[in-house]
């Protein structure tokens, strides 16, 4: 071990799993990061060099580009500074094992910098040319195994799949992921209790709701996800049934003992420059569909009645459901059950209302319309506020309760002073011998108690002072913002830009009305507090 070791801000460390990592800590290996950062740590000792915490970078997800590794993309903005000597790393392809660019961008970052790449095995020097080529040589054999990886895995996933197990690691609402005895790969079992809650959405949505007089009634999928959450039936993660959930379980073939391929494929396009990964739904002629070693929980003519019924009420298309209609959309928030609050559209003339929908809360809508303009007076009440606050200060130039605070924290700074005065005159007497060793101690215990106290003291007012003239800096920023608002808002036709003024200024606005009745004399009495978007 190196005895003249010492701490270095030049040198950075980068950590990662590969697959194969992966697959050797599922087989009881130990954890890949811990001993990679051992053998590296060991290497940058004999080296003399040693490497702080903040300079160590550990990769906790698997990506295939840079853009989806966070710790390379900081390790990257460091080297390409130029101020680093050196990136300790396992070996050369855990750098990159992306796409052609990506090998690039790490290659000319490396060169351009003049940064080593410091391996156990060796230490790549970008400046010198043999170096380079065989640190490019081996981003394209890390490229290149990736590739047969990645076919191998494709491969094996279609035959799993086609032999009926089940490839994904979340399994659907009723069933648990249970391991194959014997094999490799996974298949499902039903849960009880979750089994029979999605052969009741099936009986509700086929057959119908049990009436008083015996007969059954057909019930949708809206009523259905009310039904779940007053009956305080939880979903797997917790929240709220939606409809979304009720459609997405009456149409999955999981629940008829069928293996789905194919639903989702993977797509990467390149939009403005950088590749994007998309999962758009297939067509219904290239989805496989293969029997599943799996329990059934639905009699397939059930499973086939609730698809001629799904396919009589579709769900709405993308662009109508995503268009914005309602301009306060996102930001009323409920007061009784901290909801987003809903636009409720109504037809024959009849005025838009803002609703809450939770199934058990009690909050009264009212009309988007009153909500709406209840919502420009408190800005234009605001802007009037903020313009005869600052107009006061103008005149009297002096904040009192900056005053206050400032003068206050000059008296810390001299108790400050004095105690640090008082701890140097007790070394002297310890120095000289008026005090022990014990009583030394002893004091300069107090005092230094004291010191950190006050130190806390000082650090809250300063806080303080600086969180409220940060507050007045963003409130300086928003007024013209807000008079626009004021200015174009009732000129604009379409809800969207509203929608988008608003947000520029606005958290959030907590609405409640207790008054019922839709015949009420006053349909406007509900509150109405906003919240801008300003520091807390």
């Amino acid at each position: 071990m190196n005895k003249n070791i010492i701490i270095s801000d030049d040198y950075l460390m980068y950590l990662r799993k590969s697959r194969k990592d992966i697959e050797a800590e599922l087989s009881g290996e130990g954890e890949t990061l811990k001993r990679h950062e051992k053998i590296l740590t060991e290497l940058s000792h004999k080296m003399g060099i040693y490497i702080p915490e903040e300079n160590i970078f550990r990769e906790v997800v698997s990506g295939e580009t840079i853009a989806s590794r966070p710790e390379m993309q900081k390790v990257l903005s460091l080297v390409e500074t130029g101020s680093k000597k050196g990136v300790f790393v396992m070996e050369v392809e855990r750098l990159a094992r992306g796409d052609t660019i990506d090998q690039g961008i790490v290659a000319q970052t490396f060169k351009y910098s003049n940064t080593k790449i410091i391996t156990p095995m060796k230490i790549y020097d970008p400046s010198n040319e043999f170096d380079e080529e065989y640190f490019e040589f081996g981003l394209f054999m890390s490229r290149r195994e990736y590739k047969t990886t990645n076919r191998r895995l494709q491969r094996g996933r279609k035959q799993s799949v086609s032999e009926g197990k089940y490839i994904h690691s979340v399994a659907p609402y009723g069933y648990k992921r249970v391991k194959l005895q014997h094999e490799k790969g996974y298949t499902l079992d039903t849960i009880p209790q979750e089994s029979k809650i999605v052969k009741l959405i099936y009986e509700w949505y086929t057959r119908g709701q049990s009436q008083e007089n015996g007969a059954y009634e057909r019930i949708g999928i809206s009523i259905i996800a009310n039904n779940l959450n007053e009956m305080k039936i939880p979903t797997r993660k917790g929240g709220d049934w939606t409809t979304s959930t009720i459609r997405g379980i009456l149409s999955n073939p999981i629940y008829i003992g069928m293996i789905k391929d194919g639903f989702r494929p993977q797509v990467k396009k390149v939009i403005d420059g950088e590749i994007v990964i998309e999962r758009p739904r297939a067509k219904e002629e290239d989805i496989a569909l293969v029997k599943g070693l799996h329990p059934a929980i639905i009699d397939e003519d059930i499973f086939n009645l609730a698809q001629e019924y799904l396919s009589e009420n579709p769900a709405l298309p993308v662009p109508t459901r995503y268009k914005i209609m309602n301009p306060l959309a996102g930001l009323i928030v409920c007061k009784m059950c901290n909801r987003k609050m809903k636009r409720r559209p109504y037809s024959n003339k009849n005025p838009d209302t803002l609703m809450c929908d939770g199934p058990t809360c009690t909050n009264v809508s009212s009309h988007l319309r009153l909500v709406e303009e209840r919502l420009i007076n408190s800005l234009e009440v605001w802007l009037e506020k903020h313009k005869l606050k600052y107009k006061k200060q103008e005149k009297k130039k002096d904040n009192l309760e900056n005053e206050v605070i400032n003068k206050a924290i000059q008296d810390l700074d001299t108790e400050l002073e004095t105690l640090n005065n008082q701890l140097n005159n007790m070394y002297d007497l310890l120095e000289q011998g008026v005090y022990s060793t014990e009583i030394f101690m002893k004091r300069s215990k107090l005092i230094s108690t004291k010191i950190d106290s006050l130190k806390k003291d000082k650090d809250k007012l300063l806080k303080k002072i600086n969180s409220k003239e940060d507050k007045e800096l963003h409130e300086e920023a928003l007024a013209p913002k807000i008079e626009n608002i004021i200015k174009v808002y009732w000129t604009l036709d379409d809800p969207a830009d509203k929608n988008k003024l608003l947000k520029e200024v606005l958290e959030k606005a907590v609405y409640c009305k207790t008054v019922n009745g839709r015949w009420h004399n006053k349909p406007d009495e509900f509150e109405l507090d906003i919240y801008l978007k300003l520091p807390r």
